[in-house]
């Protein structure tokens, strides 16, 4: 898939226009009785377009139960796989040909790589996937490369990239490491309540982090097989000196505590330098997967197994071997012969959301897809204590993590999602789940942060000081609460007969809270404003806040002023940084859906903005019950990584209809009942 430049030069993106299928399928399920006005053919062609999806998303569930689509973010991770491979000695001619296959398909127009669909050009990814090119071949005065090349420089060339892409390039040479900032691994002994300490990070950043500092203290070189000046504004002077920021700001300050950090590097205590290196070693062993990766995405393996070759692991240890092993599993294969690189895999997710929707469109609660999914989630409940029990020590575990392994790190917006998808299930062991449920709800709740709100992995992982560090120039590093995931917590809370707990009553009052002037809420895992007041709409309701509540209509509004002409929703990831783009953007499947399921919540069923949405996705359906979706409408960090979720394309539309020809099937009230 080629990238576009849809809307990249700023102007807003073109309405979508709707795709007219014709394909039909016969609804066996029920419905509720028409509305006044509502046309029976509208409904009619909802029920043949739910009932397509149903089977569309049922055909795609693997014999073990679980749902996974592809995830997709950027040729950051496909260029970087071929650096480790070329750092390690391991590279092979396939691998290299069908990885440069993948990232020239994604090159633009104007020479350089996107993070999304339609963004603007990306230094650093700009940067990293011209070398993996030159890596696999491509002649520097190849077309294609020298229009990225000469954009590189009109950016500011290889000064003005991110730190993790100087990294890189330091390993070979091609920048120098006394250029880079310092990340000492002695951080590994500062106390837990001292500032700047390991889990003051996010557990993404966490992870990644710990064996960086091994990277830093080591600082390896590899021969480079070619020089890089076409990248450099200026070969002679490739890191033109900067004015420091002002003494008295954070910058200045954080600056300065970089430089005093290179000091110590060239008289380090010896002996405090090795202990730190091996509690560093110890505490990413300790943290690898049974699968031989560390949490379940990419990144973290990637360092974890160059920090711990420097360290003196040689590729044929088990610990390597396996590592080197799991990183094979993100790859992707395409029809075109190209390799794309997962990030990470997301199977718990999607079999969660896979669940309800077919719950919600109809698809009975023992039927034997949605009884085999059950099994397999609950199978994949944690036991085990991970990095969250620092901050919660004593609490029992019992949630879910995102990936196929990562025991380490469940994530509390999981664990909600599964809970109301087994809550959806009528399963021949109803102890076995009501278990598995109770130890759920028991962990969400040990997790809440101090504000009443949830955070995705950690509770209370909200010190801003992380994110001015030099180093952590590469998206967000902490894990405050969120609107979306909170919601998905409430909402669980709710179907769990706990609707006056005051814990719940304490989530409900930060989301109200946290609604903006103009009626929405900001999405921090899902594109943006759109996903935030889909999330968190349906979650009021359940939690009992009335359909008139005033905050719920102005929900209600701003869903409907952001309506696109075509009847569909969508939101670009620009949104993150210009207000001018909130609630606006091309029309996608999953961004109707979260809208729909959210007027559907508030009571807007027989309303002209749902009756047009839906429509929307009914003729944009394809004739095998699915929808398209190239854009991206996933969230890892805003603005700076996106994800297009392949399975969100099926999930949500099915949701939103299922709930619209059914009403709702499953609610607090029926389920206590």
């Amino acid at each position: 898939m080629t990238a576009t430049t849809d809307g990249s030069t700023g102007a807003l993106p073109p309405r979508a226009a709707a795709a007219t299928d014709s394909t039909t399928a016969q609804s066996t399920t029920a419905r509720p009785p028409l509305a006044e006005g509502e046309a029976p053919g509208a409904l009619a062609a909802a029920e043949r377009a739910t009932a397509r999806a149903a089977e569309h998303l049922l055909s795609l569930q693997d014999e073990q139960g679980w749902w996974k689509g592809d995830l997709e973010t950027n040729v950051t991770m496909d260029a970087e796989d071929l650096l480790l491979r070329q750092f390690l000695g391991v590279q092979d001619e396939e691998t290299t040909r069908a990885a440069a296959l993948y990232i020239r398909s994604e090159q633009r127009p104007d020479g350089t790589w996107a993070t999304f669909l339609g963004g603007p050009g990306e230094l650093s990814t700009t940067i990293e996937a011209y070398v993996a090119l030159r890596l696999a071949g491509d002649a520097p005065d190849a077309p294609h490369m020298a229009a990225a090349s000469a954009w590189i420089r009109e950016q500011g060339g290889i000064a003005a990239s991110r730190v993790f892409t100087r990294i890189w390039l330091a390993l070979f040479g091609w920048w120098k490491w006394e250029d880079l900032p310092e990340l000492p691994p002695e951080i590994m002994f500062l106390p837990k309540w001292f500032p700047l300490n390991l889990y003051d990070f996010g557990q993404w950043a966490r992870q990644t982090i710990v064996p960086l500092t091994v990277v830093s203290a080591k600082r390896p070189v590899r021969p480079a097989p070619f020089p890089l000046d076409e990248l450099h504004t200026d070969p002679a002077r490739p890191n033109p000196p900067r004015p420091l920021a002002p003494a008295a700001s954070w910058d200045g300050v954080f600056q300065r505590l970089d430089a005093a950090l290179h000091h110590y590097r060239r008289f380090p205590l010896r002996r405090l330098r090795r202990l730190a290196l091996q509690q560093a070693a110890r505490w990413i062993i300790e943290r690898q997967e049974n699968d031989g990766c560390w949490g379940g995405i990419q990144p973290p393996a990637v360092y974890s197994i160059i920090a711990l070759h420097l360290l003196g692991y040689d590729l044929d240890h088990p610990v390597l071997r396996e590592g080197l092993k799991s990183l094979d599993r993100f790859a992707v294969r395409r029809e075109d012969g190209s390799r794309m690189i997962e990030a990470c895999q997301s199977p718990v997710w999607d079999t969660c959301l896979a669940t309800i929707a077919l719950a919600d469109a109809g698809v009975a609660p023992d039927h034997p897809a949605l009884v085999k999914a059950a099994d397999w989630m609950l199978d994949e409940q944690i036991d085990r204590t991970g990095d969250w029990a620092v901050r919660r020590p004593g609490l029992t575990p019992g949630g879910w993590a995102f990936e196929f392994h990562n025991d380490t790190y469940p994530d509390i917006d999981d664990t909600a999602e599964v809970v109301l998808a087994l809550k959806r299930v009528r399963h021949p062991d109803p102890a076995r789940v009501e278990t598995a449920v109770r130890r759920a709800a028991r962990w969400n709740l040990g997790m809440q942060s101090k504000n009443g709100a949830w955070g995705a992995f950690d509770a209370d992982n909200t010190s801003t000081l992380p994110n001015r560090l030099p180093f952590c120039d590469f998206g967000e590093v902490v894990d405050p609460p969120s609107a979306d995931v909170t919601a998905h917590v409430v909402e669980m809370l709710a179907f769990l007969g706990e609707r006056h707990d005051p814990r719940t009553r304490r989530g409900v009052e930060w989301l109200l809270a946290e609604q903006e002037e103009s009626g929405a809420w900001f999405g921090r895992w899902g594109v943006n404003y759109v996903y935030g007041t889909g999330s968190v709409l349906p979650a009021l309701v359940a939690a009992g806040i009335p359909a008139s509540h005033p905050a719920i209509r102005r929900a209600v509004r701003w869903l409907e002023a952001v309506q696109n002409d075509d009847g569909g929703w969508g939101e670009d990831l620009r949104s993150y940084r210009d207000a001018e783009w909130i609630g606006r953007g091309t029309s996608t499947a999953s961004q109707t859906a979260w809208a729909l399921m959210a007027l559907l919540a508030a009571g807007e069923r027989e309303g002209k903005a749902v009756e047009r949405g839906v429509a929307w996705l009914v003729d944009t359906q394809r004739p095998d019950g699915s929808w398209d979706e190239p854009h991206f409408t996933g969230t890892g960090f805003p603005w700076d990584f996106s994800i297009n979720y392949h399975l969100y394309r099926q999930v949500f539309p099915l949701t939103a209809l299922g709930r619209y020809v059914h009403g709702e099937l499953f609610t607090p009230d029926r389920l206590e009942a």
